[in-house]
C-alpha cells in the first residue's frame, strides 16, 4: 500500500510533480494555493484537499514542499500549527525549493528531535517537464531516506541525483544555478556589447551556438529574443537574484572566496532595483537598454 503523501506548494512546478504523484498510484492530500485552480485539477485526478499545514503532517507519511524558498519553507515548518508541531515519528518531510542549506539543516536537527526525518530534493528543468514528469531532483538525505522516498521522486523524474547527507541536495542547486545565472548574465551583457558597437546580433548567435560558447542557456533565450520575444527562459529574475543570493552565503559559509559570485548577484540585483524582477531572463537586456541608451532588443514584446 502506497504512503499517504501531503504536498504542499503546487504551484507552476508543483502541480506537475504532484499530478505525476498521483498518476503513478501515490495517495495524495494537497495543500490549498493561493491560486485555487491547480488545487481544484489535482482534486479532480483524485487528490484530496487538506485544510492546515498541521493536519498534512499528523495525516501524511511524506509531505512535499514545493515554494519559493527558506522564509517560505521556515514559515510552513515553524509557524503556528505548522509542519514541526505535527510532526510524528518516522514521518518525512521533502523539500524541493531552493532553499538556503543552513536553513534546511536547522530544520532537519529540529524534526529529527521530534523523530521525523528530512531530505532537500531541489529539481531542474521547466514547469512543461514537470508536467510531462522530467525533472531532474538533486537529493540530500540520508541512505535510509533516500531509498523511502526514491519511488516519489522517479514519479516526477527523469533523473534522480543522490548528493549525499540533509543539506547537499540544495548545495548542489545553487552551484548549479549559480552557474546558470552567470551564463545568463554573461549572455545578457554581451548580447548589449554587441548593440552599443553595432554588431549584428543574428550573426552573433549563429557563432556562439557553433562554438565553445553555446549552452543550454543560450538556446533558451537568443532564439526567442531575436523575435522580440523575451519569455524564452522560462525563469523570474528576482528568483534568480534569491538564488545567487543564497549561493554567495553558500559559498562564504564553506570558506571559498569566489570571485564571480558578488559580480553575478549585482547584476540581478539592478535588474530588481529597476523593476524587472517578475520578468524572465531575457528582460536582462531590456536593462541594459537604459545602461546604453541604444536599443538591443529586436522587438520590444513586452509593451
Amino acid at each position: 500500500m502506497p504512503e499517504q503523501i501531503g504536498f504542499i506548494g503546487v504551484g507552476r512546478m508543483g502541480h506537475g510533480m504532484a499530478a505525476n504523484l498521483l498518476a503513478k498510484g501515490f495517495p495524495l492530500t494537497v495543500l490549498g494555493h493561493q491560486n485555487h485552480a491547480p488545487v481544484e485539477d489535482l482534486v479532480a485526478r483524485g487528490a484530496r484537499e487538506g485544510a492546515t499545514v498541521r493536519e498534512l503532517a499528523e495525516k501524511c507519511a511524506v509531505v512535499f514542499l514545493c515554494v519559493t524558498g527558506s522564509p517560505q519553507v521556515e514559515a510552513i515548518v515553524y509557524g503556528e500549527n505548522g509542519l514541526l508541531a505535527g510532526a510524528r515519528p518516522g514521518s518525512t518531510v521533502v523539500d524541493c525549493s531552493t532553499s538556503d542549506p543552513t536553513s534546511t539543516r536547522r530544520i532537519a536537527a529540529d524534526l529529527s528531535a521530534r523523530g521525523a526525518a528530512m531530505a532537500d530534493a531541489p529539481v531542474t528543468r521547466a514547469p512543461r517537464d514537470a508536467e510531462a514528469g522530467r525533472l531532474n531532483s538533486l537529493v540530500g538525505a540520508s541512505d535510509e531516506t533516500f531509498a523511502r522516498i526514491r519511488p516519489m521522486l522517479d514519479a516526477y523524474s527523469e533523473a534522480v541525483f543522490h548528493f549525499g547527507p540533509v543539506g547537499a541536495g540544495h548545495t548542489a542547486k545553487l552551484v548549479n544555478n549559480f552557474i546558470t545565472m552567470g551564463y545568463c548574465a554573461l549572455i545578457a551583457e554581451g548580447m548589449a556589447i554587441c548593440a552599443a558597437a553595432g554588431v549584428d546580433l543574428r550573426a552573433m548567435y549563429q557563432v556562439m551556438s557553433r562554438g565553445a560558447a553555446d549552452s543550454g542557456a543560450l538556446r533558451k533565450m537568443i532564439p526567442a529574443f531575436l523575435e522580440g520575444d523575451l519569455t524564452g527562459h522560462q525563469f523570474a529574475i528576482a528568483n534568480a537574484l534569491k538564488d545567487v543570493t543564497y549561493a554567495r552565503a553558500m559559498m562564504a559559509g564553506c570558506g571559498f572566496d569566489s570571485r564571480l559570485v558578488e559580480a553575478v548577484r549585482q547584476t540581478y540585483a539592478e535588474a530588481v532595483e529597476k523593476g524587472y524582477g517578475d520578468r524572465l531572463m531575457a528582460s536582462l537586456m531590456e536593462m541594459h537598454e537604459e545602461r546604453i541608451g541604444k536599443p538591443v532588443v529586436p522587438r520590444r514584446a513586452l509593451e
